[in-house]
């Protein structure tokens, strides 16, 4: 029963051949595109940018019209992000990597608590300082979540 299963899975893996080479395509991009614009994202954030209990608003776009645009835009890439993130964590690719740049793209509620959370953990901020030192930029303030919460 396994041998027939594996032929299966096989089968299936051929027929989807193209499918599977255009998910490892976007995977790649992805993948090169996060190692150029991570370093310089994480070095123009300010030093005490996960300090406030509560996410800073700012205006993107005065437009109203541009400004839903640009949300919208960026919740569907997230969206597709995510769903080939998890594609990817059992088809070829960086599913975890690719997760992550949607879950920081989508806008849901607890999004700063999450990240304030994250990056609290100690080899998260080290690295994300090892960075900001080679950028020539200040160390970031680690949020306090001492209680277990991260807001």
């Amino acid at each position: 029963m396994a041998v027939t299963g594996l032929a299966e899975v096989l089968q299936q893996l051929a027929e989807h051949e193209t499918l599977l080479w255009s998910l490892a395509g976007c995977s790649v991009l992805i993948f090169l595109g996060s190692l150029l614009a991570l370093p310089v994202v994480i070095a123009r954030l300010p030093s005490d940018y996960f300090m406030a209990s509560r996410r800073r608003r700012r205006k993107v776009v005065t437009n109203p019209v541009g400004h839903a645009f640009i949300v919208v835009g960026k919740n569907i890439l997230g969206a597709v992000l995510v769903i080939l993130g998890l594609l990817m964590l059992v088809l070829p690719g960086q599913g975890l990597l690719t997760l992550a740049v949607g879950i920081i793209l989508l806008n849901f509620p607890g999004k700063y608590r999450l990240e304030r959370w994250v990056v609290s953990r100690g080899p998260i901020l080290n690295a994300l300082n090892w960075v900001r030192k080679r950028r020539g930029r200040p160390p970031l303030e680690a949020p306090n979540t001492m209680d277990g919460t991260a807001g």
